[in-house]
């Protein structure tokens, strides 16, 4: 496989607010495959940077009484302390306010004036004459135009939706001062966009962007460009227009070109290539990761101006959707403006890393972190199916044969299939196909439980400690999980180094998945992962607003249920003391004189000294199954119900089930649910 030099970027977050789930969604997908593509042996640069300019810095700076510049610096270091909180790991984590960007935006605005791309011209616009300022849409409020609602910003409204110019608002005042704009001239300058017109539908359609995003774009090309502004006039806090005093470079001008001054500045310290990243017809990559949101400052604007200033242009840019939490917006009255500093005091971050995974695809959807689905799924999969094959095979290892993995493999063509499947799996996280990824991950990890469970070392082990075949089993069971762990490396990089350090291996690489580690001393296991606390995100929902219990905006709380066929309510105490857990119903057979029961014999998986516990329990499910048909299934008990002698027997415990007479069903777990997890 020939080797790949590529060049990563992130949207740079602005410089005026926390680090939020809402970010991170994007952030963490690059980081994904950046971590994949270096599993793979390529060489990866990736960078970021804050976007420290515009009109809301410099007025938040004044608020707090502090420079512009001590604002921005202290926010980028919460900035990148977030991210690394995440284990997203740039190379650098810079600031579009430096130097190098200064340099680098005056060049590329001088060679785009030389190429007479750049013009001027007097506009008008509505001013603050108590703040001295021009004001943006977003610091206009009034009446709005059509519907007459109050309130309304400078754009549009919220309440009728109309779209509008700032002028139009009906008694329009500065959220800013308070004061009534006026309008005012000033002379402005552009970048001639309409000219790259061809030039940005065939670059769309190079196969730069997946052709969704591509079909969004053709609707302002086929729509017609217009002239881009680039400038804003002072008071502003960014860079000067050379040779233009009292004139500065739109934050959006500067804020891609942030990307080049931030890899700059990497280079000057790591002795890199600039050039050999963005000189024309560079054979490196260049990657640009970003929200759906900002797609036309990087498909439109930023191509035609590298493309003029002798620069190459993007090799991809990789676009992600929104993020709603519950199926809504994130607000803050709700508690679900949840920010990257409240998650990680409440829940691991490799959680949300995981979460995401699952979702995302090459394509922009928005995405929903659904906190119930994220609980369950997280204790499903990395708890119940990934984590567990290591719990349920080390203790053997551990306590019988000196940590010592035999070399023997106990089912070679499981191995084998393990293996065959890196191709795949690696093809799909390439392709940023992450959800399907996990999906073929998980996928083996359900083989690979299912074939433990069919071997029964714990049974084997009962009748002899010291039995070669266990430590087959075992060891073979453990080389399964060592390809897991393979595979979720770039998205669960803590997970994976704390499993090199069991399996006591060097830190793993993609092709060590046709290698088998053979003969072999692991370390003693310790617990890797906990599963997720319900109580947890219900702290982490509280802390996100301060008004959790609260009457929802929607629902009555104290109004009656009609036709509430629930019994008595209880505390939610008495029903934390009852503990289900999935079961595997191992035999079932007719009770010779009951006419509602059949005996089940139940698997609950191993104790904490790795022994098999099994459990007899009487259950009236007879005029709905036949025993032969509950063999093999999975289904949830009640594990702490104290045992009841009966007629025929002692049933220790309860199989849940619904019905009543022939219509009665199993409660059944998720599938690939594995006998003794916890039902939570």
């Amino acid at each position: 496989m020939p080797k790949r030099d590529i060049l990563v970027t992130n949207a740079l977050p602005y410089a005026n607010g926390p680090i939020h789930l809402g970010h991170l969604l994007g952030y963490i997908q690059a980081d994904i495959w950046v971590r994949f593509q270096r599993m793979q042996g390529h060489t990866v640069h990736y960078i970021c940077a804050d976007d420290a300019h515009g009109t809301g810095i410099m007025l938040s700076a004044e608020k707090a009484g502090i420079s512009p510049e001590t604002l921005i610096e202290g926010v980028r270091q919460e900035h990148h302390r977030d991210f690394a909180g995440f284990h997203v790991d740039f190379d650098i984590y810079y600031s579009s306010h430096s130097e190098e960007n200064r340099e680098l935006s005056s060049y590329i605005y001088q060679r785009l004036q030389e190429a007479d791309r750049i013009a001027t011209r007097s506009i008008t616009q509505l001013f603050d004459p108590e703040k001295n300022l021009f004001l943006a849409d977003r610091f206009i409020k009034g009446q709005c135009p059509k519907c007459k609602a109050e309130d309304q910003y400078g754009d549009n409204c919220e309440v009728c939706s109309s779209t509008y110019a700032a002028t139009d608002l009906i008694n329009p005042h500065s959220t800013i001062s308070g004061a009534t704009p006026v309008l005012k001239e000033s002379e402005h300058y552009f970048f001639r966009l309409p000219e790259f017109t061809t030039f940005l539908k065939d670059w769309t359609r190079s196969g730069t962007l997946v052709p969704a995003v591509a079909n969004k774009l053709a609707e302002w090309l086929d729509g017609g460009l217009q002239e881009w502004d680039i400038s804003r006039d002072a008071p502003y806090f960014g860079f000067e227009i050379p040779d233009a005093p009292g004139k500065y470079f739109y934050v959006w001008l500067d804020a891609p070109i942030g990307y080049m001054a931030s890899f700059r500045k990497l280079c000057d310290e790591k002795g890199i290539d600039f050039d050999a990243y963005w000189s024309t017809g560079a054979e490196t990559e260049l990657w640009h990761f970003i929200g759906k949101d900002i797609i036309n400052f990087h498909a439109l604007f930023w191509p035609a101006m590298l493309s003029t200033a002798g620069f190459r242009t993007p090799s991809f840019i990789s676009v992600n959707g929104f993020l709603s939490i519950n199926g809504q917006k994130m607000s803050k009255s709700r508690g679900t403006f949840i920010t990257a500093e409240t998650w990680k005091a409440h829940l691991n971050p490799e959680y949300l890393r995981y979460y995401f995974a699952a979702k995302l695809g090459s394509t922009p959807d928005d995405q929903d972190l659904n906190l119930e689905d994220f609980v369950l799924r997280v204790n499903s999969d990395l708890v119940g199916k990934v984590v567990n094959i290591a719990s349920r095979c080390a203790g053997f290892i551990n306590r019988n044969f000196q940590n010592r993995l035999s070399a023997v493999d106990a089912e070679p063509g499981l191995t084998a299939e393990f293996q065959d499947a890196a191709a795949e799996i690696a093809s799909l996280y390439d392709q940023r196909e992450f959800s399907k990824a996990m999906r073929a991950i998980m996928a083996l990890a359900d083989k690979a439980n299912a074939w433990i469970a069919e071997k029964q070392p714990w049974v084997l082990s009962k009748a002899d400690p010291q039995s070669p075949e266990v430590q087959q089993i075992c060891g073979t069971g453990l080389k399964l999980f060592r390809l897991l762990v393979i595979y979720l490396k770039p998205v669960l990089p803590q997970l994976a180094l704390q499993s090199e350090s069991f399996l006591n291996c060097d830190p793993l690489q993609w092709a060590d998945a046709e290698k088998s580690p053979g003969e072999h001393v692991i370390n003693t296991f310790q617990p890797l992962i906990s599963r997720v606390d319900p109580k947890a995100v219900e702290a982490m929902l509280e802390a996100s607003s301060g008004s959790m219990g609260k009457k929802s905006d929607s629902v009555a709380q104290d109004a009656p249920l009609a036709k509430d066929p629930v019994s008595e309510e209880i505390e939610f105490p008495d029903f934390a003391k009852v503990d289900l857990r999935v079961v595997k119903i191992i035999n079932a057979e007719h009770v010779e004189g009951a006419d509602k029961l059949l005996k089940l014999t139940l698997d609950l998986g191993l104790d904490a000294q790795g022994n098999a516990v099994q459990r007899t329990v009487f259950s009236g499910i007879k005029s709905a199954y036949k025993p032969q048909e509950l063999i093999g299934k999975l289904t949830v008990m009640v594990a702490n119900l104290k045992a009841r002698k009966m007629k025929f027997g002692l049933s220790e415990g309860m199989i849940l089930a619904a019905g009543d007479g022939k219509d009665i069903y199993l409660m059944a777990p998720h599938d690939g649910a594995v006998p003794g997890t916890r039902v939570t």
